[in-house]
């Protein structure tokens, strides 16, 4: 099942690349390798990590009001529209997982936004926010 897992992961990878090479200019990779592929991180893994005490940095980048309503235990808001401003507030050291209830296409995009800066420890949720929620997975709730 893990390997099942990485496969899935892999293709997922493979996708977005090829989605960022039809719709971004060639330019935007020149100097690229196969090395700033964006890394995926299933829910199960991202909830035995927090369960074990793992340090990890979980950015949400829904809207403030949805993440106000419930989010990741111990994430941090950073909504889509206000990352390009706020990008220095993630740790370029430790584990660092983005997640939201978009397109895959929205978050590889801010993925590769911060890979292009130079974050090489950012693993974006492979199922995002609602996979997290349809697994049962723990809510912190409430204003923060």
């Amino acid at each position: 099942m893990t390997s099942d897992r990485r496969t899935k992961g892999t293709h997922l990878a493979a996708l977005l690349l090829a989605w960022m090479a039809l719709y971004w200019p060639m330019s935007a990779f020149a100097g690229h390798g196969v090395e700033d592929s964006i890394d995926t991180i299933p829910a199960d893994r991202v909830k035995r990590l927090l369960d074990s005490g793992a340090k990890l940095f979980l950015i949400d980048l829904r809207p403030t009001k949805e993440f106000q309503e419930n989010r990741l235990p111990g994430a941090r808001s950073i909504p889509i529209p206000e990352l390009p401003k706020r990008f220095e507030e993630i740790p370029k050291t430790g584990q660092v997982v983005l997640y939201c209830a978009c397109q895959i296409n929205e978050i590889a995009e801010r993925a590769a936004f911060l890979g292009f800066r130079g974050y090489r420890n950012i693993f974006v949720l492979l199922e995002g926010y609602p996979g997290w929620v349809k697994r049962g997975y723990p809510l912190e709730t409430g204003r923060q």
